[in-house]
């Protein structure tokens, strides 16, 4: 039986309309399921798909197989959210997706089912009932079984990921917040934004601890790209960060920058392994970095610029152990080694 098409995109149109959306998409986020097998990407339509990371690396797969098993739909088109799906992160059970001022949870055994609907959603104790902020991270918090949000209202929120309330508002900033981080051996929290600035929060407090305003540093600061925070990541008393400063690794117990990195594009997104710091920005390539400051390696991808990277070391699935990168495009890269990129996903 032939398959209908809604009445909102006449059946001439479909195609074409399909093809403009893939030209113009942006891949924010990423997450990869509990069992290592399957990655989610959210883009700026408001659409998640899950890709099959094991089909896609068998040495028998097709052009089919790069493509998403499933994309959560309502009607003709994939709408998991209002607006981008800016952020992702995954549970031992759960994808929990956001982006339009709430934050939803989808459970991974049932995603692969065509017609999934979200288990259940979450909106922060905004200021007022119109402010509908975006949310940009998210942050698990596994000690306390927590997940922190932030975004548009330069706040942080902590929630309970057992009673789905929220506990917590940790302000601070006085601009909008880009990313998050946590020291996983204390239970603190970073955050960096628009402001310019990396603040340190002590979760046990639920106090700002200690400030890094990076742009006033003068072998950080880079005026003509603004003072905003876009990426950090932290390693112990280690801190990356990056944005329209420029890339450095900060020592954070004295609040020192130990290493500006060499590189003139903003970077997006970045994150210790091994002992490396990886990181991507604006520009097709993912760059590799010794501790040191000393560029490693390039390795180019397929899209235009990149706002998102994902390692994953599910140890349930050493097959699958590979790196994605996305951003600019309707792709998303597979770098089977850090030195090669194997073939690209697409939506």
């Amino acid at each position: 039986m032939e398959r209908a098409v809604p009445l909102a995109v006449p059946l001439g149109q479909t195609e074409v309309f399909q093809a403009l959306q893939r030209l113009h998409m942006t891949i924010f986020s990423q997450s990869v399921s509990p069992c290592g097998k399957f990655l989610a990407a959210g883009n700026n339509y408001g659409q998640i798909a899950i890709f099959s990371l094991s089909s896609a690396l068998s040495s028998e797969a097709k052009e089919e197989s790069k493509k998403p098993v499933v994309t959560f739909q309502v009607l003709h088109f994939s709408l998991a959210h209002d607006g981008p799906v800016y952020s992702m992160v995954s549970t031992d059970r759960h994808l929990l997706s956001a982006g339009d001022g709430e934050v939803k949870a989808w459970l991974w055994a049932e995603m692969l089912k065509k017609g999934c609907k979200e288990l259940w959603r979450r909106q922060p104790p905004y200021r007022t009932s119109l402010e509908v902020p975006e949310i940009n991270a998210l942050l698990l918090v596994p000690k306390e079984n927590s997940l922190i949000l932030a975004g548009g209202d330069c706040q942080l929120h902590t929630m309970d990921l057992e009673t789905g309330t929220f506990t917590r508002v940790l302000r601070g900033h006085t601009d909008y917040i880009h990313c998050l981080a946590l020291r996983e051996r204390s239970p603190e929290v970073l955050s960096g934004g628009e402001d310019g600035a990396v603040r340190l929060w002590d979760l046990r407090t639920a106090k700002e601890v200690q400030t890094i305003e990076v742009y006033k540093h003068e072998e950080c600061s880079r005026p003509h790209n603004g003072r905003w925070i876009g990426c950090l990541a932290t390693d112990s008393d280690w801190m990356v960060c990056g944005g329209g400063p420029a890339l450095t690794l900060w020592h954070l117990r004295s609040s020192t920058p130990t290493t500006i990195f060499p590189i003139r594009a903003p970077q997006k997104h970045v994150t210790f392994y091994q002992d490396l710091i990886l990181s991507a920005g604006q520009g097709r390539c993912v760059n590799q970095w010794q501790l040191s400051g000393e560029l490693k390696a390039q390795v180019p991808g397929s899209s235009p610029g990149l706002l998102s990277l994902s390692l994953n070391q599910q140890p349930a699935a050493p097959e699958c152990k590979v790196l994605t990168a996305a951003g600019n495009s309707c792709r998303v890269d597979v770098f089977t080694n850090l030195g090669y990129r194997a073939f690209s996903l697409s939506f």
